[in-house]
């Protein structure tokens, strides 16, 4: 069945002539309408008949690139020319005219975009809804949520209805929703993949990257994102050749393992369980920690409120200014924008000192480990007719997004980030593996889901029930 083809065999079967690019969107559009209506991760799609005829004009040429053909929905969050952005709040959105920098190299290595994944409203929230789409749901229970924002792409992923996706991320969005749906994704290094857009500066929190079913599946469509830009002054120059060509070799590899940090972080006691059998069967010398060096965890949470009411309050301020928007923005948008209000420039320094300890924190465990490892989320898919988990145990989550608390550190500290599968629940929910490495190693990342996957083969071991048949 083509759709369960990994990206890198459909790219050798479609450059060998072994099947059309017709039959490939012919294939993908009707899985897509078999699959989609139950999770409603694929929005905006395009007409049958206008796919159907760029395939068959990627017939009539030769290969553009490795994705020569290959069906592609962008998350809706970013521009792709002809197709709307709604980013979860807006109805009437127009068609871009232009693409992103990553989506102008996903076009021209021959992709065919077919429409959108879904997103929460502007992306707040791990927990993917807005009331322009509606709900995406989990692919593997379709009570519960999907994770967000990336939550949409996730889904696409898992349940075969593209053959890879982009994602972006700020607070988990590129681990928390592949943790949720048994894929990978990876956040990668700050300017590995360059953003342009007004501010060029200030939002190197959030980063774009590629999810995907295989290591192999992900390291190709890093390297189609990456490289540098002059439109993003802070994009890398290294060669995104170098990500690729995978060993998946990991002698000498030590994990520093961080759980729950020795109680800090609230966790279902059965993500914990999961997490920590999965990381030891990685095969590699696992030592358990509790504390960060030289890092008082009492300033974690106040550190990342700040920076978060700083790098997106201040922009849902100037929704919030409008008459038109106030009154049906989600509470997460008012909550950054009050924040962000309250805000003065002392606060702001003083928290990006407390993000520079949390730095040399990290500096100083990479001087003896190679990786360092969390759950992608503290608690298993929730009940996706919630707005978000209000208690993990005894203990009340005081923000929309206290409950993800665990995907901060490598936020805050620019490092490159993995997800990658970890198991199930007793009940069937899965949970990921979250894996930080060292700043610009991502290929070290890449190198550990090769050697994951060959030791234990989640995604093609056990399928969601929507395609298990």
């Amino acid at each position: 069945m083509i759709v369960n083809w990994s990206a890198a065999e459909l790219s050798a079967a479609i450059h060998r002539r072994e099947v059309t690019c017709v039959e490939v969107m012919t294939a993908y559009l009707d899985h897509i309408d078999q699959v989609n209506p139950a999770v409603n991760a694929i929005v905006a799609l395009r007409p049958r008949a206008e796919l159907l005829a760029e395939a068959a004009a990627a017939d009539a040429i030769a290969p553009k690139g490795w994705m020569h053909g290959f069906p592609f929905a962008v998350k809706d969050l970013a521009d792709a020319r002809g197709l709307p952005t709604s980013a979860g709040f807006f109805h009437d959105a127009p068609a871009a005219t232009a693409d992103s920098i990553f989506v102008e190299r996903i076009r021209a290595a021959g992709a065919i975009f077919i429409g959108k994944t879904n997103v929460p409203e502007f992306g707040l929230g791990s927990h993917t809804y807005n009331n322009v789409f509606g709900t995406t749901l989990n692919a593997y229970d379709q009570s519960r949520s999907a994770g967000g924002s990336s939550g949409g792409a996730a889904v696409a992923v898992a349940l075969r209805m593209v053959p890879v996706a982009d994602g972006s991320d700020f607070m988990g969005s590129l681990r928390n929703p592949p943790g949720w749906n048994n894929v990978l994704g990876l956040r990668p290094s700050a300017g590995r993949v360059p953003s342009g857009g007004d501010e060029v500066f200030l939002a190197q929190a959030g980063v774009e990257g590629p999810i995907a079913r295989t290591a192999e599946d992900l390291a190709m469509l890093l390297r189609t994102m990456s490289g540098y830009d002059p439109r993003a002054p802070l994009s890398l120059r290294d060669d995104p050749a170098a990500l690729t060509g995978l060993s998946g070799d990991l002698s000498g590899r030590r994990i520093a393992w961080l759980g729950d940090l020795g109680g800090y972080l609230p966790m279902a006691p059965e993500v914990l369980r999961v997490t920590g059998a999965a990381v030891h069967d990685l095969g590699l010398p696992v030592t358990t920690l509790s504390n960060l060096p030289g890092f008082d965890l009492a300033d974690l949470w106040p550190t990342w409120l700040t920076l978060r009411h700083w790098m997106s309050g201040f922009g849902s301020r100037l929704l919030l200014d409008e008459p038109a928007f106030r009154d049906k923005l989600k509470p997460e948008m008012v909550y950054e924008a009050d924040g962000a209000a309250h805000l003065s420039g002392h606060e702001v320094l003083a928290a990006s000192v407390k993000r520079s300890a949390l730095y040399q924190s990290f500096r100083e465990l990479f001087a003896t480990y190679d990786y360092v490892v969390l759950p992608t989320a503290q608690v298993f898919p929730f009940d996706a007719t919630l707005h978000w988990p209000d208690h993990i145990g005894d203990v009340t989550m005081t923000s929309y997004h206290r409950w993800m608390e665990v995907s901060t550190f490598a936020t805050l500290i620019n490092a490159p980030a993995l997800a990658m599968p970890a198991g199930f629940s007793t009940d069937g929910l899965p949970i990921g593996l979250q894996v930080i490495g060292r700043n610009h190693d991502d290929r070290s990342l890449l190198e550990l889901a090769l050697a994951a996957e060959r030791r234990a083969d989640w995604v093609q071991r056990v399928p969601p029930p929507l395609i298990s048949s």
